[in-house]
């Protein structure tokens, strides 16, 4: 591949609803959308969504990471090779610039797959991408009412897999479970503090008042309070998801993984994309620690698209998959089609939204992403 130009933009697409929890209350997405032409005329996009009380990275910050490396980029990335060489190269920049390398770097991939004619199964090595994948329903921290009509809304689509956004006040959280198991007695539940308690302690509590047991709690403790996690690690009666905490392959060795009780969200915009990504998968199965297939709120398809070639290589570990919310959460989408789950929370691949012969991420672009308001 030789690259003609990589260029950026943000992307402010409204929400059909407003989506709450501790750390954030979004009415739009946050993203930055990358999108590389070769000289063969091939174009590729890339996407990253910065969170600032996840990785500190803004917007603007993501524009400024592209704008110093174009240059090198373009003149240096030619292969799969080279891009694996760039990421070991640079892994104390990407490590606090995920979200940004990651729309760079899956926007070289798709680029770089169309030049090949294949897709990016076939230029990363991994399986053809196939099967169905299962969703789970994410609530956030609506009122009362709104979170019953959701609920309802879920059940109605056949969704028995439920991520909670929690308040850490028990009474309230309790009716919201409860409301979840009135209408699915057989739910699956995983709550998600974003990081409420500063002690093991004041978790341990939390969880003993509860009106019932969850099947994991993510982010309790602030991020990457490694000692106190540890210690909560060695009572908790409930698995701990790890997200904040785990932003990259240097945040394993700190935790104790010798009670079977981590799990770890692995999100490809927080990762850095793609390639690490993947090299933390391999690196959580291998430990066989549980992976749950996460997203950022306001996800385009074209992330979507991403995390199913992740989520189709470790399948045996995957313990859930979060995302593919479409034109359900965003008022409009950047793919032709939008990448959606369908009824009981599935997504089946190749599906409508996937199209084989058009390579890359196999997906439809709106035309003209750069010169409009999308």
């Amino acid at each position: 591949m030789n690259i003609r130009d990589i260029q950026a933009r943000t992307l402010e697409i409204p929400f059909r609803l407003n989506f709450k929890h501790h750390s954030a209350d979004r009415s739009r997405t946050q993203t930055i959308l990358v999108r590389t032409r070769t000289l063969n005329e091939h174009v590729g996009f890339g996407e990253g969504c910065p969170r600032e009380y996840v990785t500190s990275e803004t917007l603007s910050g993501c524009l400024a990471f592209l704008e110093q490396h174009t240059t090198d980029l373009t003149d240096n990335i030619h292969s799969v090779s080279d891009l694996a060489t760039w990421i070991d190269q640079h892994e104390h920049q990407i490590d606090t610039n995920p979200a940004a390398w990651c729309a760079i770097e899956l926007s070289l991939l798709d680029a770089m797959s169309k030049d090949l004619g294949q897709s990016i199964e076939a230029t990363l090595g991994t399986p053809p991408l196939s099967g169905t994948f299962q969703y789970t329903a994410v609530l956030g921290d609506n009122s009362q009412t709104a979170f019953a009509e959701l609920v309802t809304r879920y059940v109605a689509l056949g969704f028995d897999d439920f991520k909670v956004k929690i308040t850490g006040e028990e009474k309230n959280d309790s009716e919201k479970l409860s409301l979840v198991l009135n209408a699915a007695p057989e739910a699956r539940i995983r709550l998600d503090a974003n990081n409420i308690w500063e002690t093991a302690g004041e978790v341990l509590a939390y969880l003993s008042e509860l009106s019932c047991t969850p099947f994991a709690l993510e982010e309790p403790l602030q991020p990457r309070a490694f000692s106190e996690l540890n210690r909560l690690l060695a009572k908790t009666p409930v698995p701990i998801i790890l997200d904040e905490s785990f932003l990259n392959k240097g945040h394993f060795e700190p935790i104790d993984t010798t009670n079977n009780n981590v799990f770890v969200n692995v999100r490809v915009s927080k990762m850095g994309g793609l390639i690490r990504s993947r090299a933390i998968a391999r690196l959580l199965s291998d430990a066989h620690i549980p992976i749950i297939i996460g997203a950022q709120v306001g996800e385009t398809s074209l992330l979507t698209r991403a995390a199913l070639c992740l989520a189709n290589e470790f399948d045996d570990g995957v313990i859930a998959q979060e995302g593919a919310f479409g034109t359900l959460l965003l008022e409009t989408d950047i793919t032709d089609e939008s990448l959606m789950f369908g009824s009981n929370g599935r997504l089946v691949c190749p599906g409508a939204a996937i199209d084989v012969a058009a390579n890359g991420f196999e997906i439809r672009y709106k035309s003209d992403l750069f010169g409009t308001n999308v």
